[in-house]
C-alpha cells in the first residue's frame, strides 16, 4: 500500500474495506454506532454495528454515540497506510476518543486478516500461499490484489 494509493483512498472505502474484513461470526450479538469527524477535511461519518454488519453513512452523526473519534484525515492515513496505530495518535494528541472505547475494542477484535489464496472458481487457487503479516494492525488498508491468475 503505496502512500498514493492511501490517499487516494476515499474515507468511506476505507470504512467499507473494514467492513469487508469484518468476521460476522465474531460480531455476533454486538451493536454500537461510532461517529467518525475528520476535521481537516469536513468528513463526517456514522458507522454501525447491527446484525453482524459494519455499515456507514457519510454526511452523517449519531446523536448518541457509543463513541466520537476525532482524528484529521491526514493522520488517519497513517493508520489506513500501517505507519502508526491509533493508539500511538491518542497519546500524542492527534486523536480524540470520545464516549465508550468498548465500542472500538469490539469493532478491532472482529477485524480479520485474509489470505488472497482462496479459490474463485475450481482450479484457480494459487500454487503458494503469500506468508502471512504477523502484527498487523487490523485497520491498516488491504494491500492491493493482485489478479494476474498466477
Amino acid at each position: 500500500n503505496g502512500p498514493d494509493m492511501i490517499r487516494a483512498m476515499t474515507t468511506e472505502l476505507w470504512l467499507n474495506a473494514l467492513a469487508i474484513s469484518m468476521d460476522s461470526k465474531k460480531a455476533a450479538g454486538m451493536k454500537f454506532t461510532i461517529n467518525l469527524s475528520t476535521p481537516d477535511n469536513g468528513e463526517k461519518f456514522v458507522v454501525e454495528m447491527s446484525n453482524s454488519a459494519l455499515t456507514n453513512i457519510k454526511g452523517y452523526q449519531d446523536k448518541n454515540p457509543n463513541l466520537t473519534i476525532t482524528v484529521n484525515r491526514s493522520e488517519l492515513e497513517k493508520v489506513m497506510g500501517g505507519q502508526t496505530t491509533f493508539e500511538k495518535l491518542q497519546a500524542e494528541g492527534k486523536a480524540q476518543f470520545t464516549g465508550d472505547r468498548k465500542a472500538f475494542d469490539q469493532l478491532r477484535s472482529t477485524l480479520t486478516t485474509f489470505t488472497p489464496d482462496f479459490e474463485l472458481m475450481p482450479g484457480t487457487k494459487a500454487k503458494k500461499a503469500p506468508p502471512a503479516q504477523q502484527n498487523k494492525d487490523p485497520f491498516e488498508a488491504p494491500p492491493i490484489a493482485n489478479s494476474d491468475g498466477a
